[in-house]
């Protein structure tokens, strides 16, 4: 059973971030995930207050990424982004992603700017994930 205390994150949203840095710091912390889901919880910090909503508490937000279609995310091989759009308030960012299960998948991030503190006035934060599209098996 794993045990959600004491989880940290070592990068917090700031507004020096670009969207696809964020983009980044979520894949790569899920990348890395470990048995105590500091690599989700490292992710969820940079979910969107209007993205929470929808996900709920971090327990919900993990058990999702655990579970099908998300799970591809987890413990990736390789992964790379590219923008497809962005403007003041939004960014949609494409991401191949090689999974554990030596498939490809198509992923979109929509982003949008959000205020949370002192440091993070208007920084980029993750709106929603579409599901991955598995684009076949790596060679």
């Amino acid at each position: 059973m794993t045990f959600f205390k004491n989880l940290s994150a070592d990068i917090l949203p700031n507004d020096k971030f670009s969207s696809s840095d964020v983009v980044e710091i979520q894949l790569m912390s899920l990348q890395s995930n470990s048995e105590n889901d500091d690599g989700i919880y490292q992710c969820w910090i940079f979910a969107h207050p209007e993205n929470k909503k929808y996900t709920g508490p971090f327990k919900y937000f993990s058990k999702m990424i655990k579970n099908k279609p998300y799970d591809q995310l987890l413990n990736s091989k390789f992964f790379k982004t590219k923008v497809l759009f962005e403007n003041e308030n939004n960014a949609r960012i494409e991401v191949l992603l090689d999974s554990k299960n030596n498939r490809r998948y198509k992923i979109f991030w929509s982003l949008g700017k959000a205020t949370l503190n002192s440091v993070c006035q208007n920084c980029w934060m993750t709106l929603g994930v579409t599901q991955p599209f598995d684009m076949g098996e790596i060679y």
